[in-house]
């Protein structure tokens, strides 16, 4: 039985992407998998510092924080769910964080510039991205979900969709539409449906 992590990214308590994410995880876990939800707020972790300590020791050792609890989980999950609120026009400040601090999973050649690859990679590792957004125009969500999107294919996984659920902002309000909460559970049992082959 594999594991769906999902990543929350709101700064806010009762954060809309928080039960998006959770709406996702019922339809993995109907499918029959694992599934874990985690809230960034909740873990105090800081942006990549550029040390590079990462290529030598192939871990993140320049940094003793939150981050080293949510390593583990990353490695172990199959499928990776990642939503972020759309911070003006962009991902949040904690995701931005979040993505930077994967880094350590890349291997580079001792050129500079020169190849990488990542240990991530070749797994059948399966993604899905997704906003919450004040927003209902699409032009108003920037680029939100290419920020997300790109970064994880890099590292390897296969993003297979993407969410939107705009015209929500008070906190919790994306519970009051039905419609929103479905196209997540359905879009977790077609993720979950993926990962069983």
């Amino acid at each position: 039985m594999s594991q769906v992590l999902a990543i929350a990214g709101s700064p806010r308590k009762g954060a809309n992407s928080a039960k998006l994410a959770s709406a996702v995880l019922e339809g993995a876990a109907e499918a029959g998998h694992q599934t874990r939800l985690i809230k960034l707020r909740e873990y105090e972790f800081a942006s990549c510092q550029g040390c590079e300590r990462c290529r030598k020791d192939r871990a993140c050792t320049g940094l003793d924080d939150g981050m080293q609890q949510i390593y583990p989980l990353v490695e172990r999950a199959s499928g990776l769910v990642l939503i972020s609120p759309t911070h003006n026009y962009n991902v949040t400040a904690l995701v931005k964080a979040f993505i930077d601090r994967l880094y350590c999973f890349y291997d580079f050649s001792k050129e500079r510039p020169g190849p990488w690859s990542s240990r991530l990679a070749g797994q059948g590792r399966l993604a899905l991205v997704g906003t919450t957004a004040e927003q209902r125009s699409p032009e108003d969500l920037g680029v939100v979900l290419p920020a997300m999107r790109l970064p994880l294919e890099a590292l390897g996984y296969q993003v297979r969709g993407e969410l939107v659920a705009a015209g929500v902002f008070p906190p919790g309000a994306v519970a009051r539409h039905a419609e929103m909460l479905q196209q997540a559970r359905a879009a977790g049992r077609e993720l979950g449906a993926a990962l069983k082959g």
